[in-house]
């Protein structure tokens, strides 16, 4: 699902340690994901936000890690085993046309995508597997950079997540970001 994705090797540069002086992971996640919760990361990289998802949904909660590059993937593996949380985060590679997600459908309490939509070509079917996947009350964060995505492109990505059927509300601030929380409301 992507037309043009951040090159692998500069995920270094998103997993650095100064990155949470202004984007704290668990600032940003904790109001959202907790203990037990089934969390879907599409486009995680190396896991900046993985880690600290893994242990806020703690030893009965499980993140599913989706990426399309494998070198991405393997990083964010080694980086689980060492911080002790590997059985808490199951890594999968995506398709170049979908995240291959049909098994989760219905299963999942969060999803964060962040920094990631603009990249994929196709953001309505984007949507739509997320919109499958969530349990009914199941929330969305989603967070583009302002430095990439202009606010009529960040609109047009909510327009979207609308028309599938998400109803969208306002975000969390988030330091050069925009943000929004799509959810999934269905009787």
């Amino acid at each position: 699902m992507t037309q043009h994705v951040c090159p692998w090797w500069l995920g270094y540069t998103f997993i650095t340690p100064l990155r949470r002086l202004f984007q704290d992971p668990l600032k940003i996640l904790a109001p959202y994901v907790h203990e037990g919760m089934t969390v879907l990361e599409p486009g995680p990289g190396m896991g900046f936000f993985t880690l600290d998802m893994a242990r806020l949904v703690g030893s009965s909660g499980q993140v599913f890690a989706i990426d399309l590059q494998p070198e991405m993937l393997k990083v964010l593996r080694r980086r689980a085993v060492k911080a002790g949380l590997q059985g808490r985060v199951q890594s999968r590679l995506a398709q170049s046309d979908s995240l291959d997600i049909a098994d989760l459908n219905r299963t999942v309490d969060f999803v964060l995508a962040f920094a990631m939509v603009h990249e994929v070509p196709a953001a309505h079917s984007f949507f739509g597997e997320m919109f499958d996947a969530l349990k009914p009350g199941g929330t969305l964060l989603l967070a583009e950079p302002r430095g990439h995505v202009g606010a009529a492109a960040f609109q047009a990505e909510l327009d979207t997540g609308a028309q599938v059927g998400f109803q969208v509300e306002p975000g969390p601030s988030i330091r050069r970001s925009y943000s929004a929380l799509l959810e999934k409301r269905e009787a």
